[in-house]
């Protein structure tokens, strides 16, 4: 989930080795969610993006609080999350201030989750902190994955692997919350008019903004989980793991959050390892319309690869699959059709499942068989792809994912007028013309965020020339759809690091745990701090 994005940088789709390890739905970009990353919520404008680091005063309380590990009952926002967080891990609670410029006011609870080192006490190199993207993606969750991929690791032996829900999200309190189980279900969570259909007027987004205000707490909540937020709260762990330097694993959206760190603490880092860049140098209109290149590029692979069977729902003319694409979906937008169990298969819903396939190549003949399904009328298997994407657990209980994709985003990202938010919607339409909506959209689009409290403080371009940070392991995969391969060698100029190249056309890949070269230069990199050679090549 975990993502950057279509929308701004939401994660990715779990992968089929990832929905084999665990019951929650995966963490990305999809269309659904990857479109749903620009909403908006209304309060008293008010931003709790402050300046403070760990010197401040009034902060040696939270950096001086020692985490409290115990039975992780009580943990979990889904019934297959509660599944996966028993023993051996162990939970606890990290207090942190919801305003760093004033650390005796309100406070919030970050949930933390830990598998300690398996190895004997001497080996033990301290914690390897995970975030697996979104944003919005549970870091806990993606402990217990990460375990399992890395099992007979070495990494188990000599680090505590440790996975924490960022502020807002999953188990953290208080928690994102806009939408219930049965508006997700209907398809009525929408937070974004780029690359889907709809309308949307100035008072939708301001009642966006009112409803996810009440539902998490209010105005001041919402304004408080963007990325230089979520940095801090980092830093706050760390201290309380009690880990002199951070060692730190980001995918997707985590290489943004691992930027952010690194430009903010970097004398506080041991070891930093980027997986599928987002480039800190792109404005939010370029760097969706590059990522939404990319899907439509993977949408034409899928296309060619399916173009070689005579029964391909897309045709054996790769040339005019996005064509045939568009008159399969474009009537979904008047006419849903059934997709079981009582739910309906919209516009949205379908392009968002066929663009969370879009992440790994082995999710593609899955995508295939709900095109041939849709053809017949039954919407079934690409909502099913949709859900695990957007976070639906099979109990029909969803996670936050959306919700606080949304938040962090509206928190990070310039926000745009409606004739700037039009043209982008119009430039994704030509980029990647298999969400088309083949609708005009002049006057009836607006930023999501446009009455989201506070204003944006990330700060485009971020970690800009950054001194004095260990050399840091930067991968990135040629064919990654969501986060372009060029963006990797960007970061590494700026902070400072060795670029991993993997060929190949999947999203993200060391946390996975799914191709051995990549493993031994994740696993040489984090115990013995030595970065591959320069030019080295890792082929999925």
């Amino acid at each position: 989930m975990a993502l950057l994005d279509p929308g701004p940088p939401v994660d990715r789709p779990a992968s089929p080795a990832r929905r084999r390890t665990t019951a929650r739905a995966g963490v990305a970009f999809g269309a659904a969610a990857v479109l749903a990353l620009s909403a908006a919520c209304t309060g008293t404008p008010t931003t709790a993006e402050s300046e403070p680091g760990p010197s401040a005063a009034g902060l040696e309380a939270y950096y001086g609080q020692k985490l409290s590990f115990g039975s992780c009952a009580g943990y979990g926002s889904t019934p297959g999350e509660k599944k996966q967080y028993v023993a051996p891990f162990e939970c606890a609670r990290l207090k942190v201030p919801l305003d760093y410029r004033d650390p005796k006011g309100r406070t919030i609870q970050v949930a933390v989750l830990r598998l300690p080192a398996q190895g004997a006490p001497g080996q033990r190199i301290g914690s390897l902190v995970l975030n697996p993207g979104g944003p919005g993606g549970s870091g806990m969750t993606q402990a217990t994955t990460f375990s399992v991929a890395y099992a007979k690791s070495p990494l188990l032996q000599r680090f505590d692997v440790v996975g924490f829900d960022p502020r807002g999200v999953g188990s953290s309190t208080p928690a994102i919350s806009c939408f219930t189980d049965a508006e997700r279900d209907r398809g009525e969570d929408q937070t974004t008019l780029l690359a889907s259909a709809g309308q949307w007027t100035a008072q939708d987004t301001e009642r966006l903004a009112e409803r996810c205000a009440k539902g998490s707490g209010g105005a001041e909540i919402l304004a408080a989980v963007g990325t230089r937020n979520v940095a801090r709260d980092v830093d706050v762990l760390r201290s309380a793991l009690g880990d002199e330097k951070l060692t730190f694993a980001g995918q997707s959206y985590g290489t943004r959050l691992g930027a952010v760190y690194a430009e903010m603490f970097g004398g506080n880092v041991r070891a930093m390892v980027l997986d599928g860049v987002t480039d800190p140098t792109l404005q939010n209109p370029q760097r969706r319309l590059t990522q939404q290149a990319g899907f439509q590029q993977n949408f034409e692979r899928l296309a060619a690869s399916c173009a070689t069977s005579r029964d391909c729902p897309l045709g054996t003319d790769p040339a005019r699959a996005t064509e045939v694409f568009q008159k399969l979906v474009q009537p979904l937008i008047d006419e849903p059709v059934p997709a079981g169990k009582g739910r309906t298969l919209t516009f949205n819903q379908a392009t968002g499942g066929v663009t969370a396939g879009l992440y790994y190549p082995e999710a593609w003949p899955t995508i295939i068989k709900g095109l041939t399904q849709l053809k017949r009328g039954d919407g079934s298997q690409i909502l099913k792809v949709g859900d695990v994407f957007g976070g639906r657990d099979p109990s029909g209980v969803w996670t936050n994912f959306l919700e606080a994709n949304l938040a962090v985003n509206c928190n990070d990202e310039v926000r745009r007028t409606p004739e700037q938010e039009a043209r982008l919607r119009a430039d994704i339409a030509r980029t990647s013309p298999f969400v088309d909506t083949g609708r005009n959209v002049d006057g009836v689009t607006r930023d999501a965020c446009e009455s989201w409290p506070g204003e944006p403080s990330l700060g485009i371009p971020y970690a800009q020339d950054v001194e004095g940070l260990p050399d840091t392991l930067i991968i990135s995969v040629t064919g990654d759809p969501a986060t372009p391969y060029a963006a990797g060698k960007v970061l590494a100029d700026e902070i400072g690091g060795t670029v991993l190249t993997v060929e190949g056309a999947r999203h993200t890949v060391a946390q996975e745990g799914v191709n051995p070269c990549v493993n031994a230069a994740f696993t040489a990199y984090l115990i013995d701090l030595k970065v591959p050679a320069q030019g080295q090549r890792c082929r999925l």
